[in-house]
């Protein structure tokens, strides 16, 4: 069965998370930016964001935006 269109934009920002291209502290695009630039809804963004904030991925400051969550354990 195919993924889902938020499980696939999740990956996809999950990816950039784990590559580096977005490191620890770094401001996630809006939701608005999401949907232009990934050509889904605001739904699709949402289910995404929820999948990384469910996983520990990123962190929400109301009003603020949602950032790249500080891994808990640092690796040695």
């Amino acid at each position: 069965m195919p993924k889902q269109q938020y499980q696939v934009l999740a990956d996809e920002l999950k990816n950039k998370i784990d590559s580096g291209e977005w490191p620890p502290g770094t401001k996630l695009p809006s939701r608005s930016q999401l949907c232009k630039e990934y050509s889904v809804s605001d739904t699709v963004v949402g289910k995404a964001m929820m999948i990384l904030r469910a996983t520990g991925l990123t962190e929400t400051l109301e009003g603020v935006g949602v950032f790249v969550a500080t891994p808990a354990e640092a690796s040695t």
